[in-house]
């Protein structure tokens, strides 16, 4: 199976379970009178959004390189990562503002209802499935080396922290009573802010991949160490690396002895770009650019 199809079908599993969420989420936080479990909805609303990023992003990072994209398409990828995360605390910050707002309210002197039982199993019921969507998705990410579906296991994470906080909001408003009904706003606000977190690291890795960010220093230092492990390499200078999608990009310049003859450095080259290519993947790219030692 390939890689875009896998990644459409693990993305099609989390869109199916997201839909049901969403759904049942909406209809418990309205009929429970739940605050807390209608912000987990909005949430679950934007990981069902996210999906059908995931799905219009990917299809286009899968096009092979063309005359108008040199390096491929791996970038739209890295694209849908960044809008995941833009909505991920788009939603976050809504359920804060709208937690304050209900906080501020019961300070006032208003009266909040409390929460129904069928807003308490509604998160419950989130907790189990959004963990087990976390998972399936983390895995596959991880074996596919996709940024994308990282930030998507991390939807399905956030989600599944979301309604535990939830959950001991609309429970504790539930067992304790009318005068501690604030609990739920509160523990909406509390939720809000654990995904504003989860955002931030995710737009902040893909906005360092957008703006050619380098890879991480042990990655150039593996680097370093596979070219300078041949005996016939003198030097290694002017390393750039950085992330396309899925994949990376590798440029050096490399020095030998002057005297070697042009078929023996070119043979050197490549089989430096043959093992770059072994340990990082087979579409690393590599460009590799010999001196002669003087």
């Amino acid at each position: 199976m390939n890689r875009e199809r896998e990644i459409y079908k693990v993305t099609l599993v989390g869109s199916v379970g997201n839909a049901i969420l969403l759904t049942f989420k909406f209809v418990a936080g309205i009929v429970g009178n739940s605050s807390a479990m209608i912000a987990d909805a909005v949430h679950s609303l934007s990981d069902f959004v996210t999906d059908i990023l995931v799905l219009v992003f990917v299809s286009i990072s899968a096009k092979p390189q063309d005359q108008s994209h040199d390096y491929g398409h791996g970038k739209f990828e890295t694209i849908a990562s960044f809008l995941i995360a833009l909505a991920l605390m788009a939603a976050a910050t809504g359920i804060v503002v709208s937690g304050f707002q209900k906080s501020l309210s019961w300070l006032d002197g208003n009266e909040l209802k409390a929460p129904g039982w069928i807003a308490l199993w509604a998160a419950l019921l989130s907790i189990a499935i959004k963990e087990l969507l976390y998972q399936y998705t983390m895995h596959r990410a991880r074996k596919l080396d996709s940024q994308v579906m990282v930030a998507n296991a991390w939807h399905h994470r956030s989600d599944s922290l979301s309604s535990i906080g939830a959950a001991i909001g609309i429970g504790l408003a539930i067992w304790l009573g009318q005068r501690w009904t604030v609990l739920d706003p509160l523990a909406s606000i509390v939720v809000g802010l654990m995904l504003v977190k989860v955002a931030y690291e995710l737009l902040k890795t893909s906005m360092g991949e957008l703006t050619e960010c380098s890879l991480p220093e042990e990655t150039e230092n593996e680097i370093i160490e596979i070219i300078l492990s041949f005996n016939d390499v003198g030097q290694l200078h002017n390393l750039r690396t950085r992330r396309i999608g899925n994949r990376i990009a590798i440029e050096a310049h490399v020095r030998m002895d002057g005297q070697l003859p042009l078929y023996v450095v070119h043979e050197r080259a490549t089989t430096i770009e043959q093992k770059l290519k072994e340990r990082f993947g087979p579409t690393t790219h590599v460009s590799l650019h010999m001196e002669p030692v003087k």
